[in-house]
C-alpha cells in the first residue's frame, strides 16, 4: 500500500461549489472515517433518464475474469500516484466494501471481483491542502446471495468522511458517460429506487458522475486519476 499512501487519511466531503456525493449512513461518534457522513443538501444536480428495473428476466452469475486481474498499476500522468489493490481483511479492503453495503445494501457476503485503491486531488482542482490527497476506490462486486446485485463503484475518502460517488453497471468497463451515475441527495424525496443495471436501491437524484452535475460541467473525476480505470 506504500505505493498509494495519502499523505492525509481524511479530507472534506463537501465538494467545490456542489455537494455531489451518494452519501451513506452515519455511524454515530466512531472514529473510522468510513463512519463519518455529512449532513444532506437540497439537489440541484439536473437528472440523467435511468431506467426502472425489468422485471421479465432471472438474473445469471456474473461473468468473472479468467485470469487473477493485477495488483498493482504504474505511474502515469492521468493515474498520479499509480494503484494498488488493498490485502484482503484490511481496513482498506473491507471499508469501501462496508460503505457500498451501507448505501445500497444487500444481505450476505460480498464477492470482490476487483479493488483498486489509488489517491489524487479534488475535481475541479483546489489550493486546499486537504483536497489535494483525496483517496478513491475501484470496486467490482457481486452478492452470491443475491445475484441480481452486481455493479462497479467508486468510494472517495475525504477528512471529515467518506462515502459511495457513483456506480455503474457490472458488465461496463473503463469510466466512460453514461455508464457511471452519481446521485445528489434530495431532502425533500429520500426513498430509494431501482435502476436498470444498478444493484441495490438508491436516494437521491441521478445525474452523469463523468461528465459532471448541479448546472456545471464538473468532471466526477480529475485528470490525475482518470486512467487509474484503465482496463477496469
Amino acid at each position: 500500500m506504500d505505493r498509494v499512501r495519502s499523505r492525509r487519511p481524511y479530507a472534506s466531503l463537501a465538494l467545490v461549489g456542489v455537494v455531489v456525493l451518494v452519501l451513506a449512513a452515519c455511524d454515530g461518534e466512531s472514529s473510522d472515517p468510513f463512519s463519518v457522513s455529512v449532513a444532506p443538501t437540497t439537489s440541484t444536480a439536473p437528472p440523467v433518464t435511468v431506467a426502472p428495473p425489468s422485471t421479465s428476466s432471472s438474473p445469471t452469475p456474473p461473468a468473472t475474469p479468467a485470469t487473477p486481474p493485477p495488483d498493482a498499476g504504474v505511474v502515469a500522468t492521468d493515474c498520479v500516484g499509480g494503484w494498488s489493490s488493498p490485502a484482503p481483511s484490511s481496513r482498506d479492503y473491507e471499508g469501501p466494501i462496508d460503505r457500498i453495503r451501507r448505501a445500497a445494501p444487500f444481505a450476505g457476503p460480498a464477492q470482490v471481483v476487483e479493488m483498486r485503491l489509488f489517491v489524487g486531488p479534488e475535481s475541479p482542482p483546489s489550493d486546499k491542502n486537504y483536497l489535494q490527497d483525496i483517496r478513491r476506490w475501484y470496486v467490482k462486486l457481486y452478492a452470491p446471495n443475491d445475484l441480481a446485485y452486481q455493479g462497479r463503484f467508486l468510494v472517495e475518502e475525504r477528512r471529515f468522511g467518506a462515502g459511495v460517488v457513483a456506480v455503474a453497471p457490472y458488465d461496463t468497463v473503463g469510466f466512460s458517460s453514461p455508464d457511471w451515475i452519481g446521485f445528489q441527495w434530495d431532502a425533500g424525496d429520500p426513498r430509494p429506487r431501482p435502476y436498470e443495471g444498478l444493484p441495490g436501491r438508491w436516494r437521491g437524484v441521478p445525474y452523469d458522475f463523468v461528465r459532471g452535475g448541479a448546472g456545471l460541467k464538473i468532471p466526477g473525476l480529475p485528470d490525475d486519476v482518470r486512467g487509474c480505470l484503465e482496463g477496469t
